[in-house]
């Protein structure tokens, strides 16, 4: 009997040894709380105690190793704290380079406190076991980490939203497990890396509204789950490439705002699958091709700031749906065509071209 009960107490003190974090995790988030501040809802006065793993606001542990797994800080959430509070959250001071000591975290997510400064510590991408960074809504800058592809195992990386500069490091391509992209919004330069395609498991590749220059790169069209796809309000120039109508699982294709020249490729207004398409503000030429069919479904098309001409195709009349169309200053003539499909556009859709006539236009052919 004695035995067993000193077995039991052995079974119960590794259990709980196990359920708590180490010392060294518990001193490294310490140590990314004192470079924070936080100062109107005390959040992080939670961080208290021995144990990192009980009670700590946004903290969560691996519930076999008792290893810190994810550190979730969100600044904009529907947790009862904000609500009672009645606002959003922000913060102050940088990410400290000692959560790089938390070498079995999957999660980071330190997102839309606005006023998070600093860099993204370069020593992040040896966290082998990273599968979700996402620190968006903040005044983070400096560069991407060159050696970003070493983590493997990443399905998210949101930046967005912040003043990262510099290029998109070539080695991102090496990010097989990752979905969703999102740079948008910062003060990125240089070309897309060419070999982006290489990301076959993304959905989603957000880049606008940064500086972007080079060309579309072709390689896009071999991500076969990627559904949106925005590059738009960048410095983008060269040709659409025509195997982007190819992808079947693209449904939105935002490429407006660059300097894009060329004509439109007949096999991107052809895809049944794409909702929406905004190539506006560029420098396209050409005719608008006939590919309109009944498969046709835009929630949104737009090609409006361009250098278009010819007429408007009348097979654009047989589309199944046009929630709305955009052709405006280009330099376009003919007739509009009576379509059901879009009479219920108005006139701003279809101003400032050479010599577009009929409904919805004042101007009768």
């Amino acid at each position: 009997m004695g035995v067993l009960f000193i077995s039991l107490l052995i079974i119960l003190a590794v259990a709980s040894t196990v359920n708590s974090c180490p010392p060294s995790d518990r001193s490294a988030l310490m140590d990314f709380k004192a470079s924070l501040t936080e100062p109107y809802l005390g959040l992080l006065n939670s961080w208290t105690g021995s144990d990192c793993c009980k009670n700590w606001y946004g903290i969560s542990c691996d519930p076999t190793t008792g290893r810190v797994a994810d550190i979730s800080l969100r600044g904009e959430s529907e947790d009862p704290i904000f609500e009672k509070a009645g606002r959003t959250g922000f913060m102050t001071g940088s990410i400290s380079p000692s959560i790089c000591a938390l070498d079995r975290l999957t999660t980071l997510i330190v997102a839309d406190w606005k006023g998070i400064t600093g860099e993204i510590p370069k020593c992040i991408t040896s966290l082998s076991n990273l599968r979700i960074l996402d620190v968006i809504g903040n005044k983070i800058s400096g560069r991407l980490p060159a050696d970003i592809g070493r983590l493997s195992r990443l399905t998210v990386l949101n930046v967005a939203d912040n003043v990262i500069s510099g290029p998109i490091p070539t080695s991102i391509v090496n990010l097989q497990s990752l979905m969703h992209l999102d740079l948008s919004n910062n003060k990125l330069s240089g070309e897309i890396p060419a070999d982006l395609g290489k990301l076959t498991m993304m959905s989603r590749a957000l880049l606008s509204r940064n500086q972007l220059t080079g060309s579309i790169p072709t390689s896009i069209a071999n991500i076969y789950r990627l559904a949106d796809l925005d590059l738009s309000v960048n410095q983008i120039s060269g040709p659409i490439p025509a195997q982007l109508g190819s992808m079947r699982v693209l449904s939105t294709l935002k490429l407006d705002s660059n300097q894009i020249s060329g004509q439109i490729p007949g096999s991107l207004l052809g895809n049944g699958g794409l909702s929406i398409i905004n190539l506006s503000r560029n420098s396209l030429e050409g005719y608008i091709p006939d590919v309109f069919g009944p498969k046709s479904y835009f929630t949104s098309l737009d090609l409006s700031y361009n250098n278009l001409k010819g007429s408007i195709p009348k097979s654009v009349s047989s589309a199944k749906y046009m929630g709305h169309m955009d052709v405006s200053h280009n330099h376009l003539c003919g007739p509009i065509p009576a379509s059901s499909a879009f009479d219920h556009l108005e006139a701003s859709s279809f101003t400032a071209n050479d010599c577009l006539c009929g409904v919805p236009l004042l101007r009768t052919c």
